[in-house]
Parts: structure tokens; C-alpha cells; sequence
């Protein structure tokens, strides 16, 4: 089911980190009735330090978020462990990091035959290569992976590049997103090389969110 999106059209995207299924309600109301994506961060303590709250009890909300579409991020080992309780909560996508991934073509052939978009994320100092022809978007973070507040690493502006010269090469049909410390003053860059979605939590979060989303969203197109 590969979502489409509008061309020379980028999406923002809410991301939610945190350890505390309390907090993670917080900011799930906040953004539900503002973005149709929202997209849950997990973290199980072998690819990063720290753990996130029990994926699982997203389900608690399943009524308040049934209109949304979730996205979930998976910074774990082994990812394709976690594809059926992605799937459980309802996710719409489903992206894993490749650092702790043994199949690449597995994990985004088991999400595709589910009928859900499967993303591939890599950290800012993986490098990239082999890209399988079904996967659906392409995601590179901004900073290291993990908590913390970290600023945006203009390195992976060439890392976009590189990402675009072998979509157009391989002849591959995916997405590109970049997630971490992407603010209003890098997101309209990042457009312009070439990503079309832009995964943003402490610029969303920290002060007024309806605020910080429309400025975000403006951003990017002007």
C-alpha cells in the first residue's frame, strides 16, 4: 500500500520518544487532531541506551488515534522481532535500523506482505548501500540515534545527495526522510536536495505545538 505523496509536497512528522507511556499520551494529544502521521519512536537498550515505553500499550489510545496514521521507528535489535506487534497497534509503516538488522530483503519483504509501507533507516555515520527494490522510504537520521538532545549534523546533506544519486541510478522508487534536529532553519534545505519528509520532535514539542507545526510546515515550502 506505498502512500503517496504530493510532488514538491513535503510532510512533517511528529515523533514521539519517550520512556513513559504517560508522557508519550501527552504528546499524542497534542498533535492527533493537528497531523494525520504521527510517529512512535522505540528503543529496546541493545542499539542505543535507554528503553522506551511497552509498544504495546499504544492500544490503550487505539480509539483516540484510529484516524491517524502511525509510523513506527525501530532503533532495536533485530527488527523484524518487532514487525507483528507493530502491526498489533496498527501501524501504517514500519521503518528498522539497518545496524542491528541480519536481512535486509527479509524485513522489508515480511512488512510489504502485510500490506504496510517498510522503511529502512540508517544512523549519521552508516553508510549507504544496499537498498532493497521494494522498500518504500529511506531514512536518515540527522544526528545520532537514541535520547538526547542533539543538533542537526549538516553531514548527512551529503549523505541526501548520495541517497539521490542512487535512487536515480538503481532506478528505485522510495521516499527520503530525515529525522534529528531538523528545525526551522535546515528543514527547507533538506527539501531542496531532494527529502520529502521531515521527522521533527523537539521543534514540535518544545514551546507552543500548534505554533511550532504551522512554522515548520511554512518553512519548508518557502
Amino acid at each position: 500500500m506505498q502512500l503517496q505523496f504530493q510532488k514538491n509536497n513535503m510532510i512533517v512528522v511528529p515523533t514521539i520518544l519517550e520512556k513513559d507511556i504517560a508522557l508519550a499520551e501527552i504528546k499524542i494529544r497534542l498533535i492527533k487532531d493537528i497531523s494525520r502521521w504521527m510517529q512512535i519512536d522505540v528503543i529496546d537498550g541493545y542499539f542505543t541506551d535507554g528503553k522506551s515505553f511497552e509498544l504495546e500499550l499504544l492500544n490503550k489510545m487505539e480509539k483516540e488515534i484510529q484516524s491517524n496514521l502511525l509510523d513506527i521507528h525501530l532503533m532495536v535489535k533485530e527488527p523484524i522481532k518487532w514487525i507483528e506487534k507493530c502491526n498489533f497497534v496498527g501501524a501504517c509503516r514500519i521503518i528498522g535500523q539497518v545496524e542491528m538488522m541480519s536481512d535486509r530483503e527479509e524485513f522489508v519483504n515480511e512488512i510489504k506482505n502485510m500490506g504496510l509501507d517498510a522503511g529502512l533507516a540508517f544512523d549519521i555515520d552508516t553508510e549507504i548501500k544496499n537498498i532493497p527494490k521494494e522498500t518504500d522510504l529511506v531514512l536518515l537520521m540527522g544526528r545520532k540515534s537514541g535520547f538526547g538532545v542533539l543538533e542537526f549534523d549538516e553531514k548527512v546533506c551529503e549523505k541526501i545527495k548520495k541517497l539521490v544519486d542512487l535512487k536515480n541510478e538503481e532506478e528505485l522508487d522510495f521516499e527520503i526522510g530525515v529525522d534529528g534536529g531538523v528545525d526551522e532553519k535546515v528543514i527547507n534545505k533538506i527539501k531542496k536536495l531532494g527529502v520529502s519528509i521531515a521527522y521533527c520532535g523537539g521543534a514540535i514539542f518544545n514551546g507552543m505545538v500548534n505554533d511550532n507545526f504551522e512554522k515548520l510546515k511554512y518553512a519548508s515550502n518557502n
